[in-house]
């Protein structure tokens, strides 16, 4: 018998007995009434089991209340009572059984994505192996519609992969030699041979089952909060029955009330929502690390951001040169030409910058000798000597010649200064990181360089808005003109720049002293310092970084920005989803002991409202595993010339090759 057929089978036997007992009862009386004992004793035994199990452990649950108002009810042979209750009480837990399976089924969708075989080439032949026997290294065959078993790096051919699984994207991938692949994504046109780079609980899919499941197992605040008291209510509830039936002799009203002050919606309303929310999270490929993390997230009233990477793409670029031996307005029309077509005095400036940056590590040198190559300027493999000035710059020694790249502070006491501070303002005011490049202690020149903004940037800052972030900081080591103008295009609140690692922790430490709560978007490795202090440490694109994915509060598998504000917005619905549960269970017991005590309910009445209770509790729960907001739909096609992926919103076209819903991407077969 399988677990769904055990799940029903008690309810299904007691209740057909209690059919059979009342169809009895109108014919022969005595018959009837030991179907219906019998009916109890079916549905009442595994409760009796449990209560008792939970009373050598010293826990007072609700099957101890349960298990004693049915034996009470059968000691005064009041036999529908006893049944009813333990009726309906199995049919309760029958069906919190299979919606608490529902609310896991995102769960269920990871793990089912783990191919169970994969192709292997071995002694130059593909050979179809179990997929938890690849050996790391080994190169892994991948075909058209076929499911990636490894995590790897592709060695030959291109494909779309449909990444849903990992990142939640809903448009797939164009995959080609160099590219990293997950396992559990399908190749939805292609065909891939991959080397092995991570297997069997290596993979990315792994730790994310594993994050997962340990996510929802772990208790929010609020849910320990709750297990506490009904710790405490439970004897409560007994005592109470205990003393309303001495004062009044009246044993089946105590019976009842033991029945109706039952918690079960109440114990169930917060771990079901955490179970759903994180559930949902981890199909839009939001790894949320426990309970206490999503409750946290919830609370989040200001979201700092770092610049590079986050708000702007991380690939800076030489945008303007400046020379001082040019009049100011030819300097200007300079400044706005492409590196391709330079006056000699720019192309100087660029020369000694470059080979200077030859010998740095700093990220501005990669755009300034891009720059210079595709400018056609020659540059030496490294310079004579490199000293790295921490926070300013570089000093080098190129061809006999002092040469210095770096900010304003760099330059000391150089020759041309005055300039140079003009030239820093306008550069800065522009959006554009200033350079400035001295030869021999003369300042000759400035270069501009600019991180582009990412496309969504604008809309992430107004999306937190509408999640109810009142304030969007941006964190930057930048200067404060280039923070200011980016943060002009984008709409954020608050600029912090020319900040060191030490600087971001103190900023977060100034915002939680005030009572903020707190969430830190950063890459889970460089940022690690300010993502463990803030109340929530969000990583951007964790896919395939372990260290993020265990180590985050919140992991985004992508690092698309919508992500963020999705986020924070699906904590604050299941947070709103654990009140709402709480508000009902109260409301259902408190109105059904004033039935009790005032209104005539009996118990057979009142565990069926109480059941009820139970269900609203589970079902309002499982509307956070819908998509709110979700991705565009329709359908994704193949184009039969370039063998590319486009989406198109409807179409009469039977010839679908690939289509999508909120989950992964399907094969429809034409007709």
């Amino acid at each position: 018998m399988n677990e769904r057929a055990r799940r029903w089978a008690i309810p299904a036997v007691s209740g057909a007995l209690i059919v059979v007992a009342l169809i009895l009862g109108r014919i022969a009386p005595t018959a009837g009434d030991w179907f219906m004992l019998a009916a109890a004793v079916v549905a009442g035994a595994p409760v009796i089991r449990k209560a008792w199990s939970a009373l050598r452990v010293k826990v007072i649950g609700i099957d101890l209340l349960v298990a004693v108002a049915a034996i009470g009810a059968i000691a005064i042979r009041n036999f529908w009572e006893a049944a009813a209750v333990t009726f309906l009480f199995a049919l309760g837990h029958a069906l919190e059984n299979a919606t608490l399976a529902k609310t896991r089924s995102a769960l269920a969708e990871l793990v089912a994505l783990a191919p169970t075989t994969a192709i292997v080439i071995r002694d130059g032949e593909q050979q179809e192996v179990p997929a938890h026997t690849v050996e790391t290294g080994e190169s892994v065959v991948v075909k058209n519609g076929g499911r990636v078993p490894v995590d790897g790096e592709v060695l030959t051919g291109q494909a779309a992969v449909d990444e849903a699984a990992i990142t939640g994207e809903s448009i797939p991938v164009e995959k080609s030699a160099g590219s990293e692949v997950f396992a559990g994504t399908v190749v939805a046109d292609g065909f891939l041979t991959l080397r092995a780079t991570g297997v069997g609980a290596d993979t990315t899919l792994a730790r994310i089952v594993h994050r997962v499941e340990e996510a929802q197992d772990a208790k929010a605040r609020t849910q320990q909060f709750m297990e506490r008291f009904s710790k405490w209510y439970t004897p409560g509830i007994i005592a109470l029955a205990v003393t309303v039936g001495l004062l009044t002799m009246d044993l089946e009203l105590a019976l009842t009330l033991l029945v109706i002050g039952c918690p079960g919606a109440l114990v169930i309303s917060v771990p079901v929502a955490l179970v759903a929310g994180i559930g949902r999270a981890a199909r839009d490929g939001i790894l949320i690390k426990g309970g206490e993390f999503l409750e946290t997230a919830a609370r989040i009233d200001v979201v700092a951001l770092d610049k590079t990477g986050t708000i702007t793409r991380g690939e800076p670029k030489l945008v303007s040169i400046r020379s001082l031996s040019l009049p100011g307005e030819l300097a200007s029309q300079a400044g706005r030409r492409a590196p391709s077509a330079l006056t000699d005095d720019e192309q100087d400036v660029l020369r000694w910058a470059a080979m200077a940056e030859a010998g740095s590590e700093h990220p501005l040198a990669v755009p300034v000798l891009a720059a210079a190559r595709e400018a056609g300027i020659t540059i030496p493999a490294v310079p004579e000597s490199v000293r790295s000035v921490p926070g300013h710059g570089v000093v080098a020694v190129v061809d006999g010649r002092e040469v210095a790249v770096g900010n304003l502070a760099l330059m000391g006491q150089r020759e041309g200064v005055t300039w140079a501070e003009s030239a820093v303002d306008e550069l800065a005011a522009a959006g554009q990181t200033p350079l400035l490049v001295a030869v021999d202690g003369r300042i000759v020149g400035a270069l501009g360089v600019a991180d582009t903004i990412r496309d969504d940037a604008a809309h992430l800052v107004a999306s937190l808005h509408r999640a109810g972030v009142r304030k969007v900081l941006m964190l930057t080591g930048d200067n404060q003109q280039v923070a200011d103008a980016v943060a002009a295009q984008v709409g954020i609140d608050d600029a912090r720049a020319a900040l060191l690692p030490d600087d971001k922790l103190a900023v977060i430490r100034e915002l939680q002293a005030e009572g903020h709560t707190v969430a830190m978007v950063g890459d889970g490795v460089n940022d690690a310092p300010a993502l463990a202090l803030a109340d929530i440490g969000i990583a951007m694109g964790a896919a395939g970084s372990p260290v993020a994915v265990e180590t985050a509060d919140i992991a985004l598998m992508t690092s698309r920005l919508s992500r963020i504000p999705d986020a924070i917005s699906l904590a604050k619905r299941t947070a709103a989803v654990m009140r709402s549960n709480i508000a009902i269970a109260l409301l259902t017991v408190g109105l059904l002991l004033a039935g009790v005590l005032f209104g005539g309910v009996t118990m057979a009445v009142g565990m069926l409202v109480h059941e009820a209770s139970v269900l609203v509790v589970i079902v309002n729960a499982m509307r956070l595993l819908s998509r709110r907001g979700g991705q565009a739909g329709g359908e994704l096609r193949v184009d039969p010339e370039s063998r590319r992926l486009s989406r198109q919103q409807s179409s009469d076209d039977p010839h679908v090759l690939l289509a999508r819903d909120a989950g992964p991407a399907r094969l429809v077969v034409g007709e």
